[in-house]
């Protein structure tokens, strides 16, 4: 994998003629003939589709109820709505995560309270966790960063002690597992997303998962509107159905389009695993001398579903930030991600909850360092050499 600078070399210069996107999903033909096939049957709402893909889905992950909706941050939405949050509550929630974990909270009423990371793994911190309890706090959600499984064990037992709901974002963790069991089985919820970046896409989508019928059949309520179970068929060739609204829900239903996307997708999930590990075992393999981390090697018993692959640059070796490493990749024609800046960093949460930067500081620090590399079933050898050829000779070229 390492080649020697060639004598023209510039860091403007591209390595390869087309842009090695980001995160750009892995579409096969099936995945499109599915998809032309549900247009032509002529059912393209929430319709059999759906329902088949949430079976799937149900008895893959291994739990008794999925419950498909259009985003993943609406399944965290639901799944906060469904515990009846009320102002004052609050819910604890990683810095290290997409805004649309606090967001959920916010929008159910209740208030986050931002808590640390751990700076090998970047899942949440369950000392700070712990600390962060008070009287007021109802749930907690942990967050399977980039695959890897959270300390689900200890987390559970902090919830059970202090009689807090659980809901695992799921939102990287479609493959994610510990001792068999899959994540979004451990809490009291789980919420998977298929945005078009995940390892399972149907381009936005995602499924709350639970083994609670009560919450899962409200959900399903909360899902359309707040209209009764036979409001799902209404419109079916059983002939119209009467509905009741049984309380002011939300316009969060998946539609038969994106299941037709989903379903081939999940049936290769575990081949597409093995592909991202022959990746990711490349990059650790060829970033060994460079001025940086890589990510920690997964925890015994558990299976980390390779979503993200990020590295934490030694800025302390560099003549340069993050920012401007990114950059220059992108000159390069090689796209990359920041996952993330922390939450309490970002304006809104810093005025409206008072957060300081030095408040998190392990979250801070991953904040100014994480770089995220292309990682994608779809990825040829040699589009894993241009990312390392380009990463390795920008990274010599800003060392001190």
């Amino acid at each position: 994998m390492k080649s020697s600078l060639p004598p023209s070399w510039s860091i403007d210069q591209p390595v390869r003629a087309s842009y090695l996107v980001f995160g750009r999903p892995d579409i096969h033909e099936k995945d499109i003939q599915s998809v032309v096939d549900t247009l032509r049957s002529g059912w393209i709402g929430t319709g059999p589709r759906v329902a088949e893909f949430e079976g799937a889905f149900g008895e893959y992950i291994g739990s008794s109820h999925a419950l498909a909706v259009h985003s993943g941050s609406s399944g965290l939405h639901l799944s906060m709505v469904a515990l009846d949050l009320k102002p004052g509550d609050e819910v604890i929630v990683p810095s290290m995560t997409f805004a649309a974990t606090a967001n959920a909270v916010i929008h159910a009423g209740a208030t986050p309270v931002l808590v640390d990371v751990d700076p090998r793994t970047m899942c949440l911190d369950v000392a700070h966790m712990e600390a962060s309890i008070s009287t007021r706090t109802r749930a907690v959600i942990p967050v399977h960063f980039a695959g890897r499984f959270c300390a689900m064990e200890a987390i559970m037992r902090l919830a059970e002690a202090h009689n807090l709901f659980v809901i695992e974002d799921c939102a990287h963790a479609v493959e994610t597992r510990f001792q068999g069991r899959h994540a979004g089985t451990f809490g009291n919820m789980g919420a998977f997303s298929f945005y078009v970046t995940k390892n399972v896409t149907t381009g936005e989508g995602g499924m709350i998962c639970t083994d609670d019928p009560e919450r899962a059949a409200r959900i399903k309520i909360l899902a359309l509107h707040g209209l009764d179970a036979d409001a799902w068929r209404r419109f079916s060739d059983e002939g119209f159905k009467q509905y009741e609204v049984l309380e002011p829900g939300f316009k969060y239903n998946m539609m038969d389009i994106q299941a037709a996307l989903g379903i081939p997708q999940l049936e290769r999930v575990e081949a597409n695993l093995k592909r991202r590990c022959e990746i990711w075992e490349q990059y650790d393999d060829a970033f060994k001398d460079l001025p940086l981390d890589t990510p920690e090697e997964e925890e015994r018993g558990t299976v980390h579903a390779r979503h993200l692959y990020t590295v934490i640059l030694d800025i302390d070796r560099l003549k340069s930030d993050r920012d401007t490493i990114q950059e220059a990749l992108h000159r390069q024609n090689i796209g990359t991600g920041v996952h993330y800046r922390a939450l309490h960093l970002h304006k809104y949460y810093r005025d409206e909850f008072r957060y300081k930067p030095e408040d998190l500081p392990h979250a801070r620090w991953i904040s100014d360092r994480t770089l995220s590399l292309p990682l994608s079933p779809q990825m040829t050898d040699e589009d894993v050499y241009d990312v390392v050829f380009s990463l390795r000779k920008t990274l010599q070229y800003y060392t001190h």
